[in-house]
């Protein structure tokens, strides 16, 4: 089950995410988005939906399942 929803269309690249995950669940994932920026994507198995990647990102990316 998916603990993260990601919105790849406004991922621009800071990267935030990655750098605050405590369990390196988010990497690049080699694929560009409409706006041209690589974006993220998140390792479902290593999630654990702390909520970190949420609270840091500046563009709204991610959503949290509950």
């Amino acid at each position: 089950m998916q603990k993260i929803m990601t919105e790849i269309e406004r991922c621009k690249g800071c990267y935030l995410c990655m750098a605050n995950c405590p369990k390196e669940a988010i990497h690049l994932s080699g694929k560009v988005n409409h706006k041209g920026y690589e974006y993220i994507e998140v390792d479902q198995e290593k999630c654990i939906a702390c909520g970190s990647c949420y609270q840091m990102c500046p563009d709204f990316v991610f959503s949290i399942l509950v």
